[in-house]
């Protein structure tokens, strides 16, 4: 057999390519050509903000589910809005990840109360949560409550407690917490995103 460099390249090429599909599981046969469903097409999207910084960017969640009225929705799917105005679609590297923040097996999902001199945190309910807080609020206000100042002018400041806001939360839920928290007194107000 007369071959010349070129003749041997290209049986050699036809000879590893082949070998290398047949392997692969591709076979000169006729392959049934098929196409899959697509995964978001019997999802509910929810849109809602990313939970992570001040940024504020929008997310839509893909959650699946049967719908039915007692059965939870497990989420698929989670992207960038692309009708937000803060971020177009775009999320960084942390916002792209929240589906592994919320599979996550360390996730919080109930609140937990650590009585003192204990090492032991012990699940509570959250209307025990919250009137726990509530109830110690209410007392350190009594306490420390400053109707008037030293020239006997009325302030009603109350300085020992503070409150910080996140700002993954609408303009209107913002303005009402705002004016819950200096309507107590309490001076010590700071919001995540500075607004």
């Amino acid at each position: 057999m007369d071959m010349n460099r070129r003749q041997f390249f290209k049986a050699c090429t036809a000879g590893v390519g082949g070998s290398s599909l047949a392997l692969l599981g591709f076979s000169p046969q006729a392959v049934l050509a098929e196409t899959r469903n697509f995964k978001l097409a019997r999802t509910t999207e929810t849109r809602n903000t990313c939970p992570y910084c001040s940024v504020g960017c929008g997310i839509i969640m893909h959650s699946l589910g049967d719908k039915a009225k007692n059965a939870r929705s497990e989420i698929i799917h989670i992207e960038g809005d692309a009708d937000h105005p803060v971020n177009r679609g775009t999320l960084c590297p942390k916002g792209a990840g929240l589906i592994d923040f919320i599979h996550s097996p360390n996730r919080l999902k109930y609140p937990e109360y650590r009585a003192a001199g204990s090492s032991e945190w012990k699940r509570i309910s959250w209307e025990d949560a919250f009137d726990r807080i509530a109830k110690l609020m209410k007392a350190d206000r009594d306490a420390n409550f400053i109707e008037k100042n030293a020239a006997g002018v009325t302030v009603n400041r109350w300085l020992s407690t503070g409150m910080l806001a996140a700002s993954a939360s609408s303009n209107e839920s913002g303005y009402i917490t705002h004016k819950t928290i200096r309507s107590m007194g309490m001076l010590v107000f700071d919001n995540q995103a500075r607004v």
